[in-house]
């Protein structure tokens, strides 16, 4: 069986994207390609917050959405929950995750399902969490999610967790903000939709949640300082030369890269923290 540890999927040398081109393919696949384990907009520091707020323990029941390449699945099964499911609608990624196993015994299962739709038990989890793909979607089926994860949810005790990209500040005007999104998605070749921190929050009670805690850091994916942060030094420049060696994938991180240094005062990161909202007089 295999470790949690990131060499353990290595073995399997199929990633999500495999046969595409790398100047058509999205943005997230390119880069773990190139080796880039950690595609999460507040990097790896972020994540790490967001699962100490959820404070996992031995009696808890995870869901993750659209888990990807298994970098946070890792994370959580270091903190020894009773179980842990794996939602993906990517078979590679899929078969990917179902290579995971715990230190401890946690149950471990990996789910090729919608984070729509799940086919999961209603009330079957005590934990939900998605990370950057709630901000892939448009606004109906951002809604359609954060109600799956609301239904997966035990009425009693659950917590919902999101990491996703947010436009700043507040009152970015609505032009400004279109030509923001307009100019990720021409980057990263998927349609990226960022709220401002008020419009996760406002989504997220919509859908009968109540956010406890929140916490926004700079968008820094691609900035050197970051890239070592989540990579370490070793990774990050086996990375960057992976890219230098390769001119197609060179021009996508290099674009990328500039929209991001373009809009950084109108990029961030947000993670927020959520129970189902008591309706008791």
């Amino acid at each position: 069986m295999a470790s949690t540890d990131p060499s353990a999927l290595q073995k399997n040398n199929s990633l999500p994207g495999d046969g595409l081109d790398a100047a058509r393919m999205p943005g997230h696949w390119l880069l773990a390609r190139l080796g880039k384990r950690v595609l999460r907009p507040g990097g790896v520091e972020l994540t790490r917050w967001m699962l100490d707020n959820l404070a996992l323990g031995p009696d808890d029941r995870v869901v993750e959405l659209a888990a990807g390449l298994g970098a946070t699945a890792r994370l959580t099964l270091g903190r020894n929950p009773g179980s842990y499911t794996a939602v993906d609608r990517d078979p590679t990624a899929v078969a990917r995750l179902g290579t995971l196993t715990a230190p401890g015994a946690t149950e471990v299962a990996a789910v090729r399902s919608d984070a729509a739709d799940t086919g999961l038990p209603t009330g079957s989890a005590t934990a939900v969490y998605g990370e950057a793909m709630l901000t892939m979607q448009p606004d109906p089926a951002k809604r359609r999610i954060v109600r799956e994860a609301r239904r997966l949810l035990a009425d009693t005790g659950g917590r919902y967790a999101i990491h996703e990209l947010c436009l700043l500040p507040e009152d970015l005007d609505r032009e400004h903000a279109e030509a923001i999104t307009k100019e990720l998605g021409e980057a990263i070749h998927v349609g990226a939709r960022p709220l401002t921190p008020h419009g996760w929050v406002a989504l997220l009670a919509a859908e009968d949640f109540t956010v406890t805690t929140r916490r926004r850091t700079p968008m820094a994916l691609l900035e050197p300082r970051r890239l070592i942060a989540d990579e370490g030094f070793g990774q990050a420049v086996r990375i960057a030369g992976r890219a230098l060696r390769d001119p197609a994938s060179r021009h996508r991180v290099r674009e990328m890269r500039r929209v991001f240094h373009r809009h950084r005062a109108h990029l961030g990161a947000i993670s927020l923290i959520a129970t189902p909202t008591s309706h008791t007089a």
